[in-house]
């Protein structure tokens, strides 16, 4: 409102004066609009700065879907800028079906504000997982006027989720494998061992290269067995020791070009200078072959299958790119196949257990699990290259040692170990561990008692603790287990020296064993010189004289010079 006053005597207004009065009214209330006008835009500019800044995407569309509001972060989860979504509908930006969108836009009209979980992809391609507050923006007359959703990226969070499921899986699958594997290494166990007695015995052609062949498929079981352990217990223990790639590289080779298709071209190079490495030989053996395997089903047409070995130096910068990398002497294998490669959405997922791309019955989904299993056990890292189409390359370090004498694969000595009429209990619950276990140890110059459980064991050693000059134990047993009756025979004599088995020979069970007391940990199965080489080990450690060995109840002999065995059973 503008008052204008006059002061003097009476007059009337012109109309020239009314007509000024009235533009300058217009004018004071057009200079009070545009105030108002900059003073809402500022205030609207500061609250996009302030929307600008949050972590989450906000964005708002009318109720024809159209984009009318994208921020920052919503430029950075979906990559479209906001002039290249503002106008654009969000159904067709966003999702790959609109009927999801559509279903809850409907909820959201009934009830004003709606929580929901959805998938939506990106301006590359990829999906993203969000969180969705989605609120019914109104006019002043409480009509819906647009959408507004505030979305939230839990894409790493679910991915967390389903690896954290994943893990309390493989957890349970770990407890019944070790069960499973429990049972089959006490079956495999008498065989690898009965093998090695009738080599000593037998001495027809024939007949060794039959027991040749029942030796090698009971390898192949147990390291099927340990295959199984090492994705689900993270790793078992194995034969661990100084060893070079080439007698393994020749034995691959080999295989390949006995097994694998006439059209596949097998291609070895080894540096002649490698590294020697520390590790387990046979595992390693398996995650090349798995690899191998792999590059073969992925070259249905033929080609060529590169499998190359050489030393490398990696330094701090490079090592500093791979998260399980450290400085230092490496051996890098290089398997690379001319095969169909692997789509990029799947190279994250190769190495998780039960992953695979194969038909039903073409592939359980363990090897790549196992290799990578295998390669961080033995403190190494692996490198993956692919391209749909151009082939697949891994590459594996193993940390070297060049300082190292080299060893060759196959080097053994001729003559197995014997004993010195040394006393032996052995304490298995199944007999035909026991008794083959027992008999070996006979053959090789032991004197043997046996036991079927730890108490009886415990019992055993009370009565003869002069006499026993080591002890061999399952840990798994029933009345009582292979931990309580070490606790036992170690309270009955300090100085026992102990040797535990196991047929679930992960890393938890070897370190449990030796914090109950053991000396030394044997998994099983074993064969009979593992065996005769752990108990040369464990009774050439240091021990106080003991009295004489006493002469044991129900003991047989073989010799007049040489009581054989003494069973409590």
């Amino acid at each position: 409102m503008l008052c204008l006053e006059h002061v003097g005597g009476e007059r009337v207004w012109t109309e020239d004066e009314q007509s000024f009065a009235i533009s300058l009214a217009n004018l004071v209330s057009l200079v009070f609009a545009q105030w108002e006008h900059r003073q809402a835009a500022q205030k609207l500019s500061q609250q996009a700065s302030l929307l600008d800044l949050a972590r989450d995407a906000i964005l708002v569309c009318d109720l024809d879907h159209r984009i009318t509001y994208w921020n920052k972060s919503a430029e950075r989860l979906y990559g479209w800028t906001a002039e290249q979504a503002m106008g654009k509908k969000v159904t067709t930006l966003l999702y790959k079906d609109d009927a999801t969108f559509l279903t809850t836009a409907g909820e959201l009209l009934s009830k004003g504000e709606h929580i929901c979980e959805s998938r939506q992809i990106t301006m590359s391609g990829g999906e993203v997982i969000v969180e969705g507050h989605w609120t019914l923006v109104r006019d002043e007359q409480g009509l819906p006027r647009s959408i507004m959703a505030i979305n939230t990226d839990i894409t790493a969070k679910k991915k967390a989720e389903e690896q954290m499921r994943r893990a309390q899986r493989l957890e349970c699958i770990g407890t019944l494998a070790g069960g499973i594997a429990h049972d089959l290494n006490n079956v495999l166990t008498p065989i690898l061992v009965s093998i090695d007695l009738l080599k000593q015995r037998l001495h027809e052609p024939a007949a060794a290269e039959t027991l040749d062949i029942v030796e090698t498929a009971a390898k192949r079981g147990a390291n099927l067995i340990r295959q199984i352990l090492g994705f689900a217990r993270g790793g078992v223990e194995g034969s661990v020791r100084g060893m070079t790639l080439h007698a393994l590289l020749d034995e691959l080779d080999a295989i390949i070009r006995d097994t694998f298709p006439k059209n596949i071209r097998p291609v070895f190079r080894a540096a002649p200078d490698l590294w020697p490495l520390t590790g387990d030989d046979t595992r390693i053996h398996q995650m090349l072959l798995n690899l191998c395997v792999n590059a073969r089903d992925a070259m249905t047409g033929g080609g060529t299958l590169t499998v190359e070995a050489e030393n490398v130096q990696i330094d701090a910068i490079y090592a500093a790119g791979q998260l399980e990398a450290n400085p230092g002497p490496y051996v890098r294998i290089t398997v690379q196949d001319e095969g169909t490669g692997i789509p990029g959405e799947n190279i994250e997922k190769i190495f998780d257990p039960f992953f695979t791309t194969k038909e039903a019955a073409g592939g359980t989904g363990l090897g790549l699990a196992t290799t990578l299993v295998t390669v961080k056990d033995h403190g190494g890292f692996i490198e993956v290259a692919s391209k749909p189409g151009c082939g697949t390359q891994f590459r594996i370090h193993l940390p070297a040692q060049p300082d190292a004498e080299n060893q060759p694969r196959d080097e053994r000595e001729r003559d197995l170990p014997r004993g010195a009429n040394q006393l032996v209990l052995v304490v298995d619950d199944e007999l035909p561990v026991r008794e083959i276990t027992c008999r070996t140890l006979e053959d090789f110059g032991y004197r043997v008692l046996q036991a079927a459980h730890g108490a009886e064991a415990a019992s055993l050693y009370a009565r003869h603790r002069d006499g026993i000059d080591v002890v061999l134990t399952d840990m798994i047993m029933p009345v009582m287990d292979g931990a309580s009756t070490i606790r036992v025979i170690r309270k009955i004599d300090p100085d026992a020296r102990v040797i535990a088995c196991s047929g679930v020979n992960s890393r938890f069970d070897a370190t449990h064993a030796r914090n109950c007391g053991a000396d030394l940990f044997l998994p099983k199965p074993y064969d009979t010189e593992t065996l005769l080489r752990c108990l040369l080990q464990v009774l050439q450690h240091s021990r106080p004289p003991s009295m004489p060995p006493q002469s044991l109840e129900g003991a047989s002999s073989t010799s007049p010079s040489a009581p054989s065995s003494a069973s409590a059973a």
